[in-house]
């Protein structure tokens, strides 16, 4: 009696899970046919938000209800760490106070499926009344969204999952053109990596995006040395700083070559007088430098490449000044922290 009944259970549960993954394709395939829809409404108001939100002289203020609330404080965010100071406001708060908040150079993004939400309606009010730029991200053109703002995105009215009903695909869309308009905001900008990496000090982001400049050896700890001086002397710098190099530099302060122990042991294997010549006559004169800004990422396959530990770092308006060294040890040790 109990196999029987334990083969049912087993072929149950079988069912179940293949129901399920089934279940999770139908979804996707849903958001997937929203999203190539979507990409069919992009016209010339998706420019014109564009230009409006780079632009802007305050704040991008994002306010939605319900599921579609919660996109416009993830697109806030978005906007901020790409450059553009945003923050999301409750559209059911605004007509307790929060309206406060908005003021004439702001530009305020309304996102909602129907487009005529009660929420939203107070919003759109102040808005026109005070003539604060008013963008919709919206599915319905005769909504009362859609005939307020300023600038219109009208996204497809496509399919819901579950029932028809629960918000997916529409958030989907939503989620998606909201990033579209973050990251052309951002190319507008010019916002590079740099940039990006002033709003993102931790996480794995951070790592990505790391210079020589955050790693390299400055100052009293660079291995220095006149190019005139001896390779006795240079030796003594070597084991100083710890480095397996100096770095030889002429009466001017200018970088004019690279000295490693490498060189120094195979000078020494011909000749042991050779401690008392300069250094400047056995040097590799013109190392291989880099910019301070230069990301570790492409400093390490550059090492990796030419087969060396090391490399001078320089300000860029002045590449034969070393201001640091950038040791593949360091690279290696950032990335295990």
């Amino acid at each position: 009696m109990i196999l029987p009944y334990l083969r049912t259970i087993y072929g149950l549960t079988n069912w179940m899970k293949k129901n399920f993954i089934n279940i999770a394709k139908n979804v996707i395939d849903l958001e997937i046919k929203g999203l190539i829809k979507l990409k069919k409404f992009i016209t010339p108001s998706f420019n014109d938000a564009v230009r409006a939100i780079a632009n802007c002289q305050s704040k991008v203020i994002l306010a939605g209800v319900g599921k579609s609330g919660l996109i416009a404080s993830k697109l806030a965010a978005t906007f901020s760490s790409v450059g553009t100071p945003s923050f999301h406001i409750s559209a059911s708060d605004c007509s307790h106070g929060d309206l406060g908040g908005i003021t004439k150079k702001d530009v305020v993004i309304l996102i909602s499926n129907s487009g005529n939400s009660e929420e939203l309606k107070n919003i759109i009010k102040f808005t026109n009344r005070h003539k604060v730029k008013l963008i919709c991200i919206v599915s319905k053109k005769n909504s009362i969204l859609y005939k307020a703002s300023d600038i219109r995105l009208l996204i497809p009215d496509s399919q819901e999952a579950g029932f028809g009903i629960v918000p997916t695909t529409s958030t989907a869309i939503q989620l998606s053109i909201g990033d579209a308009l973050a990251i052309a905001a951002m190319q507008y900008k010019k916002f590079g990596k740099l940039d990006f990496k002033k709003f993102h000090p931790a996480g794995s982001i951070s790592n990505k995006l790391k210079t020589a400049e955050d790693l390299m050896t400055t100052k009293v700890k660079i291995p220095f040395i006149n190019e005139n001086d001896t390779i006795k002397n240079g030796l003594k710098v070597l084991n100083n700083k710890k480095l397996g190099v100096v770095i030889a530099r002429n009466n001017k302060k200018m970088t004019t070559g690279i000295f490693t122990d490498g060189d120094i042991k195979r000078i020494i294997q011909k000749n042991n007088e050779i401690l008392k010549k300069r250094i400047k006559f056995f040097m590799t004169k013109n190392p291989i430098s880099i910019e301070k800004d230069t990301l570790v990422e492409k400093a390490l396959n550059i090492m990796n490449e030419r087969k060396i530990t090391c490399l001078c770092v320089y300000k860029k308006d002045n590449k034969k000044k070393t201001i640091g060294i950038l040791h593949i040890h360091q690279i290696l040790e950032s990335n295990t922290n």
